[in-house]
């Protein structure tokens, strides 16, 4: 015989009721705490064979430095070779060619999407634009624009721009025609169309364009300090590499996947509070 068990509701002051612990969900904490564990896991396990897996290959430290080497020579990086005026110099020219070419691609994306007569006339040159190797666009602005920031911010705009205007202009021109019927029967004009209904529309396809872009902009600096810099996290990389300084090159490496990081972490902070009124799984992360 089977017996069937309700829990009862306490009311509490503000008039609601809330069940008894064995009924309450567990926290946003506790459900996130095994991933973050298991991240922990994974990154201990790669630190330790980081550290450990190179000797016990036989490999030389000039080849493959181990984990604490690296760590010492960031240190030393950091008190003589203004390793950190490098990492900021590096990081504002990323947030200004991404904003740049965010803000570009978004304005390309809507005109082009609007209008199908004007994507018809522009879209060959943009196509012949994203075909072409934006490595061999660095050292021409080089030559234009000299050893500058310049440089580094056009390629890194050069590549933000087109995963932003392509993933924009196919979100304006899905856009439920049913939804811009319903705002027309309402008297609303072109700009409010626009506003009301297809911007809104086409924002969780910017933000993964934003997604990939945030990405790519470390990139496209990278390869422009490469190329033609003598400032930034590019500058130090190819300066250990002249001096065989391996580790002088895994801790630029590291500094350039740490502005990635977190301009990817920004983008998914900033979706987030801008699309919380989507499913949670249309959001997160990954």
């Amino acid at each position: 015989m089977s017996v069937s068990v309700e829990t009862a509701a306490v009311p509490v002051a503000g008039g609601a009721a809330v069940g008894t612990p064995s009924t309450r969900r567990p926290g946003a904490w506790q459900k996130k705490l095994p991933t973050v564990l298991g991240s922990l896991l994974v990154l201990v396990v790669f630190l330790a064979a980081w550290e450990w897996g190179p000797a016990a290959m036989g490999m030389p430290e000039f080849i493959l430095p181990k984990f604490s080497r690296v760590v010492q020579e960031s240190v030393l990086m950091w008190n003589s070779s203004d390793l950190l005026m490098h990492f900021g110099i590096t990081a504002f020219e990323v947030f200004v060619g991404f904003l740049l070419g965010a803000l570009l691609g978004l304005a390309v994306g809507v005109v082009l999407g609007l209008s199908p007569t004007t994507e018809s006339i522009f879209s060959p040159y943009i196509l012949a634009l994203q075909i072409a190797p934006k490595v061999a666009f660095a050292p021409l602005f080089v030559m234009w624009l000299g050893y500058t920031i310049y440089p580094k911010i056009l390629v890194a705009v050069l590549i933000v721009f087109f995963p932003v205007m392509i993933n924009v202009l196919s979100a304006v021109r899905t856009v439920d025609p049913d939804l811009v019927n319903l705002v027309r029967t309402l008297n609303a004009g072109r700009v409010q169309i626009f506003r009301l209904v297809e911007f809104p529309s086409a924002m969780p396809a910017l933000f993964s364009g934003l997604r990939i872009a945030s990405t790519l902009a470390v990139i496209g600096v990278t390869v422009g300090e490469l190329v033609g810099g003598n400032m930034g996290l590019g500058y130090l990389l190819v300066d250990g590499e002249g001096q065989g300084n391996t580790s002088a090159v895994f801790v630029a490496i590291a500094a350039l996947t740490l502005i990635g990081i977190v301009a990817y972490a920004a983008v998914v902070w900033a979706e987030k509070r801008v699309l919380h009124y989507m499913p949670r799984a249309a959001t997160s992360t990954v």
